[in-house]
């Protein structure tokens, strides 16, 4: 009979405890679909399908490093979305809380600020201006006027603001080249002046509402402290929503130099010598003899010089630039499928030499030694940019040609290319060879000057070459 009674016992229990389980899943269910279906939730949705839409469309006519940083944007207004979801169903945090909880945001962030780093690319402008921009999303951690930063509306307008200046400059630069370009940058205007800027207006103006009767926000967990060492890393890169940065200077610990100082300041200036014996002083170390033996000198000899090239590359790209980099000894490198809109970049070539036959926009030669570049035409401007030793030929026409930071250039003209304007800045040993008058047709060289008399006269600076006459 007990035993009986002990089983219904335990069954109505179990029941019981399944009960509680499913009415809270409802709850959260309900929570949940509450805050999914609420009119300004709806209102991102519209927003991110008109607005965000037109930025990733456009730049998938584009393609490449575009087309990825619109899909960084479409990344971080989703994860915007999510969070904007969150904040209804979680009471308000404090500043680590609000650090945890906006992290999937930060690093959406980061990672179009990453894009940037490195070396410069052709779409460099398109990458900063997405960058600058995506800072507009930081609205979201608003919490009052005590909080370090501007109201919701005037930050996402400030942040556009930095932006525009990269947006303007591919508006610029591609306004007569190619239309794709300028309807990615007006669609990235668009999405955050007025799109982002009159959907806070309208829903968030003061910031975002957390819930009264949600869950909390849990902080992350602290990691172990970490074994002494000699020498501690340096501290990361502050977050865009560190906690930290509202912290007064006064109550944070000193960093870098003034951390060197306090700490020299603490200890006695003695602390830390040791005493010198007389077998530790130079002029009785065994070891320490005024000659270097034959086998240490052999030792040193066969130690190589290493210096970092990277890989060879002879490719055009996305049909538009022919890339020419480090090319060594390659004396028959020749571009001949080209046309006026290709562009030319060789760099960090040695001993080479390259034949472009045809017209192209501009020639680039950057980094580079010993090298020959012949060409026929070119529309734009050829460069020459931190070299050494080269030697540039043009068997057409040139309007400008020039040169920044070199020694020793050499420059051959045709009859169709003496009307080339020459530029040079921070260069030395600069001489152009052209076509004589008489019937012969030999070069004539002609060094251009790199020393210049500065004189004051009559209220202002004249400057003049410096000639050198000898008898």
């Amino acid at each position: 009979m007990e035993e009986k009674l002990i089983q219904r016992l335990e069954s109505a229990v179990a029941r019981l405890e399944s009960l509680s389980i499913g009415s809270q899943s409802r709850d959260i269910d309900v929570d949940a679909i509450a805050a999914s279906t609420d009119p300004s939730i709806i209102a991102f949705d519209e927003f991110l399908t008109e607005y965000v839409g037109k930025v990733t469309s456009a730049a998938a006519k584009i393609g490449g490093q575009v087309q990825d940083a619109s899909n960084v944007v479409h990344e971080a207004f989703s994860v915007q979305k999510e969070l904007l979801v969150k904040i209804k169903q979680t009471k308000k945090p404090d500043m680590v809380g609000l650090g945890e909880f906006l992290k999937p945001l930060n690093e959406k962030i980061m990672k179009a600020i990453s894009m940037t780093e490195g070396r410069r690319s052709d779409f460099f402008n398109h990458l900063k201006a997405v960058a600058e921009s995506l800072t507009a999303l930081a609205w979201i951690a608003y919490t009052g006027k005590d909080c370090g930063m501007s109201m919701p509306i005037a930050h996402v307008e400030e942040s556009w603001q930095a932006a525009e200046f990269y947006n303007n400059k591919v508006l610029v630069e591609y306004r007569n080249k190619d239309s794709n370009h300028v309807e990615w940058a007006r669609a990235l205007k668009e999405l955050y002046v007025p799109g982002l800027r009159n959907y806070v207006k309208s829903h968030y103006p003061l910031g975002p509402v957390w819930s009264a009767t949600g869950s909390a926000v849990s902080a992350a967990p602290k990691a172990p402290a970490p074994p002494k060492a000699p020498a501690p890393p340096p501290p990361p890169p502050a977050s865009l929503f560190s906690p930290e940065s509202s912290q007064p200077s006064s109550s944070r610990p000193k960093e870098g130099m003034a951390a060197v100082f306090q700490e020299i300041s603490s200890k006695p200036v003695t602390s830390g010598l040791r005493k010198v014996t007389d077998d530790m002083k130079t002029k009785n170390r065994a070891d320490r003899a005024g000659f270097v033996s034959a086998g240490e000198k052999e030792v040193r000899a066969s130690v190589p010089s290493v210096s970092k090239v990277g890989p060879p590359k002879f490719e055009l790209q996305m049909g538009r630039k022919w890339v020419v980099e480090n090319q060594i000894g390659k004396k028959d490198l020749l571009i001949d499928q080209c046309d006026s809109k290709q562009t030319v970049y060789i760099f960090g070539c040695k001993d080479s030499v390259l034949q472009i036959k045809g017209k192209v926009n501009n020639i680039t030669v950057d980094k580079c030694t010993k090298v020959g570049v012949v060409f026929t035409d070119v529309v734009a401007a050829c460069e020459i940019v931190n070299c050494n030793s080269v030697e540039v030929q043009c068997q057409g026409t040139a309007p400008t040609i020039s040169v920044d930071n070199s020694a020793g250039c050499q420059l051959y003209l045709s009859k169709d290319s003496l009307e080339a304007s020459i530029t040079t800045a921070k260069s030395s040993e600069i001489n152009v060879l052209v076509p004589a008058s008489g019937p012969d047709n030999d070069l004539v060289e002609h060094a251009l000057p790199q020393q210049y008399i500065h004189s004051y006269k009559n209220g202002q600076f004249v400057t003049t070459p410096v000639s050198h006459s000898g008898g």
